[in-house]
This record gives C-alpha cells, structure tokens and sequence, in this order.
C-alpha cells in the first residue's frame, strides 16, 4: 500500500467494529422509535404546558443522537459531513419542536437533509464535477464516469425522498410518518445501492494491491 493511501486512511478516521458502529448510528432512531410507541398516546404536563409523547421523545432523543454521534467520533477520530449535517440539523429542528411544542419542525428534518445534499451534489454537476467522489473515494474506487453516473442518481434519489417524506408527514398520520422514516428511508437507501450493481462493476478500479 503507497503512502498516500496510508495517509488517507488515517484522515478517514480509525476502524471500528462494524457492529458498534451499527448500533451507535442506529440506536438512537431505534430507542426513538420504541419510545413513540409507548408515549404516543400520552400528554405531559409541565410548567403549565401540555406535550403530546412526540415532543417528549425528541426532546429525549436529541441528547442521545448528540451522546452517539460524540462517542462515534471518539472512537473513530472522523465524522462524515453527511453526519455533521444531521446532528446540526437534529439539534435546531428538533429543538423548535420542543420549544414551540410544535412536531412539525422535526417532521421535516429529513427533507432539509435530503435537500442539503442533492443539492449540493446537484451544484457540483452543474461545474461538471463529482462532490459525491471527494467524500467516498476511498470505500468505492470509481472511474470518473463511474461517478459522475452514482453522482446523478443519488441527486435524483435524494431528491425523491426529499418530496416523498414531505407529502408523508403532510397528508398522514404521525404514525405513518414515524414508520417511514424508522424502516422506509433505511430500506429505501439501501434497495438503492443494491441496485448499483451494474455501475460499480463496470466502473469500479481495482485495489493497487490486489492488482
């Protein structure tokens, strides 16, 4: 392996187990979830206020998301710009939720990040350039069209979900929306890259190693 690669490496960050990075970047939206399930039906009433379980629960979670992703990049040395980006904007939606008392702002956190980045990629398109490939190159080495297609699609991807998770929390209820956002962007993101078989394989670069 060259210097170079060695250093970039070290730049990314140090290895993890997979597990515990699975458990630290997904726990909180589990616990999240769990704890809608037991609280929804409930109304608090502090300092006068009345809370539905929704805004005691992201109350609750915004902490947690903070702890995880603290000890995440504890352990790793490197957060990733995507994961910057959602703690920034779990801490400011979620936290108008709770001041207001209002569950709409955290209801369109996701649509906020999604936007953020298909846009962003978007811009860089439009200079003709890959941003997607600045923050990914060392986990999936791809030629230049290589990632110039993903790049495009996952702009596109990021976008639909954008629109989808606004006309969910919009038209139904907030248990639907709950359920969407706890399984169907997970299982949406991931159908996604399963279906980019095709690019990576006829893109892809092999290791200098293993060449």
């Amino acid at each position: 392996m060259t210097a170079d690669k060695t250093a970039a490496k070290d730049q990314a960050g140090k290895k993890i187990n997979p597990t515990l990075k699975m458990v630290l970047e997904l726990g909180p939206v589990v616990l999240f979830f769990i704890g809608y399930l037991k609280l929804r039906e409930e109304v608090f009433l502090i300092a006068g206020q009345e809370y539905k379980g929704f805004i005691i629960i992201t109350a609750a979670f915004i902490p947690l998301m903070v702890l995880s992703t603290l000890i995440l990049w504890r352990l790793t040395g490197h957060l990733s710009k995507m994961q910057v980006a959602t703690l920034v904007l779990v801490v400011f939606m979620g936290g108008l939720s709770v001041w207001l008392n209002d569950e709409r702002f955290f209801k369109m956190k996701p649509t906020l990040i999604y936007l953020l980045f298909g846009g962003i990629l978007g811009f860089g398109l439009l200079r003709g350039q890959s941003y997607l490939k600045v923050v990914m190159e060392e986990l999936m080495p791809l030629e230049q069209e290589g990632w110039m297609i993903l790049t495009r699609r996952i702009c596109l991807f990021f976008l639909g979900l954008a629109i989808a998770n606004e006309v969910i929390w919009r038209s139904q209820s907030t248990d639907t929306w709950v359920y969407f956002k706890t399984f169907g962007l997970p299982v949406a993101m991931f159908a996604f890259f399963m279906f980019q078989g095709q690019v990576f394989q006829k893109h892809g670069l092999a290791d200098e190693d293993e060449a």
